[in-house]
């Protein structure tokens, strides 16, 4: 199966509306001679339609780092997925384990805002991953197992055609710690698999699951070579053009 890679920028509650058009511009240069590789930024809800304008016509996407279910109403800080397509993006994502820790996301949410991001036309990105006690614990399974089935209740597979999933060892993230290849291809095996038990295993083969946890220039090439990492979801390395372009030509 030819799943095309993505590698994916989250740029967290980083950069000013000028920095970001900045950071987008420089990439969007950098990027001009990138063949068979999807790329996608995710900047502040505030930056979002800035950038989307920078990166016009260029090979960069770009994606929302959160949505709110409901499509309009009295939900003060919301931000809805047709305000987020409406501001160009294409891409949005789901879930974080930063969400998760701080904001008290559930699986529950995060199922009704996966069928936002459906509705809105937007592609999600889900992103799932266990703790370092749940891991110590042996607990890593039964966590992206129930992540998953709870996150995608309810759907058929024609309706998360362009799902994403991203797997995020918490762990790993922010922290400089890295999971191992073999952690790594053994979780996502793992993923590949839960997702054939959900749908279909044309469904399983197709969809497309990115590695995020301290991803950079120096573990990039080896995380690509293996046979079920379809890309990457970048934090800290993505906030600067030239060290994140390294991640995007990992050949």
């Amino acid at each position: 199966m030819n799943r095309t890679p993505l590698i994916a920028g989250n740029w967290k509650m980083f950069k000013t509306g000028d920095e970001a058009v900045a950071t987008a511009e420089r990439l969007a240069e950098l990027s001009r001679d990138v063949e068979n590789t999807e790329i996608m930024i995710a900047p502040t809800f505030l930056s979002l339609p800035l950038v989307a304008d920078a990166v016009k016509g260029t090979k960069i996407k770009t994606g929302a780092q959160n949505l709110f279910y409901e499509n309009q109403g009295a939900y003060t800080g919301e931000v809805s997925g047709e305000m987020i397509k409406a501001a160009g993006a294409q891409y949005v994502i789901i879930g974080h384990s930063e969400r998760r820790q701080y904001f008290m996301e559930t699986d529950d949410s995060v199922n009704k805002k996966i069928k936002a991001a459906i509705e809105a036309d937007l592609i999600p990105v889900l992103c799932i991953g266990e703790t370092k006690t749940q891991r110590d614990e042996e607990k890593a399974f039964f966590i992206l197992d129930k992540q998953l089935k709870d996150g995608l209740k309810g759907f058929h597979s024609d309706e998360l055609k362009n799902l994403i999933i991203a797997y995020e060892p918490v762990w790993a993230i922010g922290t400089g710690l890295t999971a191992t290849p073999d952690q790594v291809n053994e979780i996502h095996q793992f993923i590949r698999s839960v997702i054939r038990t959900i749908f279909e295993a044309s469904f399983s083969d197709a969809v497309r699951i990115l590695y995020g946890g301290s991803v950079k220039p120096d573990n990039v090439s080896g995380l690509m070579k293996l046979k079920d990492v379809d890309g990457a979801l970048v934090g800290g390395a993505s906030l600067d053009a030239d060290t994140f372009i390294k991640i995007v030509k990992f050949n």
